[in-house]
């Protein structure tokens, strides 16, 4: 459908203007007359080609807080929901949302709701987001829906954050640790077998022998290495797109020595923040699980919230079906029932997000200061052995020195 831009002037003879979808002329002028503004000229859009690169159109967490924020405060002003959206849309910096929010005002000038235009973009507002502000328009509190949303954002990107650092610092320190080995074996150690052939050393202590060896494989069979490793990645990110590899990759992260246990914390802080922000929202209790489940991000927490949903569709409380899947601690269930039998569900949700929030704040400061000596050992005993190894020679050529000299 062809795009037109209009200009027109209200009943108070403010001057407006923007962009509408519609199949011509007159239907874009007949629509604005609904609206009460005397148009003053219409025109069809030039065609634009646009050529986005992969990821050029993603509009960033903080992006979506910055507008969500911005729109709660029009709409706490008494501004009508199209003059917001105009509004938004001719300041966005952000080329991708400029064109989306054009998009979600000329569908609400058409008639849809603005829930029903959020929904046509998914890549940006998700259903969680969708059905927020579904909830606040029946409930004529769209503002703080908005402000909720905006919140509940801003602490799912900082959760989000402190599992990624936990994750980043130990996995780069490998990444480190494989590039230096794999330098020693290609370049130093090659080196240092040329010296020692030059000067006659044919009996080289075990370790260093052994070394070489290593380096001399590594020298003629490295493709074979890296050809065995890209398969390992390829294989790793093939098994996570099927549901069995997924749910097999889920549940031994929540088993882990280490992380299963921050994994878990995080896990549950989501869980409990996103149902809390849904059901102060007014938001039914079965359709705010089924949207939790499909965010919780690990297929054996989602098969949980999903079981917990069934159950209470079924008419059991909540309290029974979250004990019996395990999956969260009793402490949660018990103040979750509490909130429940008390009718402060949304209250005590958040407070336990609260609570678990901060307990990965801890999980994360314990991890790092523990994964850093152990890290710091591992490399050290890594390139250590390896120039150990390769200076033996030398030490026993010098004691053979010394003997003759005396």
């Amino acid at each position: 459908m062809p795009k037109f831009i209009w200009e027109g002037r209200t009943r108070t003879g403010e001057v407006r203007g923007g962009e509408m979808m519609a199949k011509n002329n007159a239907e874009v002028s007949e629509r604005l007359r609904q609206q009460q503004i005397a148009v003053s000229k219409v025109k069809r859009k030039p065609f634009e080609l646009n050529i986005s690169l992969p990821g050029a159109g993603r509009v960033s967490k903080r992006t979506l807080v910055i507008f969500t924020r911005q729109f709660a405060t029009m709409i706490d002003a008494g501004l009508p929901l199209v003059q917001c959206l105009d509004i938004l849309a001719s300041q966005e910096p952000h080329k991708a949302l400029k064109r989306i929010l054009y998009d979600v005002k000329a569908s609400v000038e058409s008639g849809s709701t603005f829930a029903d235009a959020l929904k046509k973009h998914p890549r940006v507002f998700d259903e969680l987001f969708v059905n927020l502000v579904a909830a606040g328009e029946v409930g004529g509190i769209l503002d703080t829906i908005l402000n909720r949303l905006a919140l509940y954002i801003e602490k799912a990107v900082k959760l989000r954050r402190k599992i990624k650092s936990a994750f980043t610092y130990p996995i780069s320190i490998f990444v480190i640790a494989m590039v230096v080995v794999t330098i020693l074996l290609w370049k130093v150690i090659p080196t240092f077998e040329s010296m020692f052939r030059d000067m006659g050393s044919t009996d080289l202590p075990g370790p260093t022998q052994a070394v070489i060896n290593m380096s001399d494989w590594f020298q003629s069979n490295w493709y074979i290495l890296f050809t065995l490793l890209g398969g390992f990645f390829f294989l790793m990110a093939y098994a996570l797109r099927t549901n069995v590899g997924r749910e097999t990759f889920d549940r031994t992260m929540l088993r882990l020595p280490i992380f299963g246990s921050l994994v878990r914390k995080a896990a549950v802080a989501k869980f409990t923040r996103t149902l809390g922000t849904m059901v102060a929202s007014g938001v039914p209790i079965l359709d705010g699980l089924e949207i939790v489940a499909k965010s919780a991000g690990n297929r054996k927490i989602e098969q949980a919230i999903y079981y917990v949903r069934d159950r209470i569709a079924e008419g059991r409380s909540m309290v029974e079906p979250l004990a019996e899947t395990k999956v969260f601690p009793p402490m949660v269930v018990q103040m979750i029932g509490v909130g429940e039998s008390t009718g402060a569900m949304d209250t005590m949700l958040n407070k336990i997000a609260d609570f678990y929030e901060e307990e990965v704040d801890v999980a994360v400061e314990a991890v790092t200061s523990m994964l850093e000596p152990l890290m710091m050992v591992f490399i050290g005993g890594i390139v250590g052995g390896l120039l150990i190894a390769m200076y033996l020679p030398i030490f026993t050529i010098a004691d053979t020195i010394s003997g003759q000299g005396q």
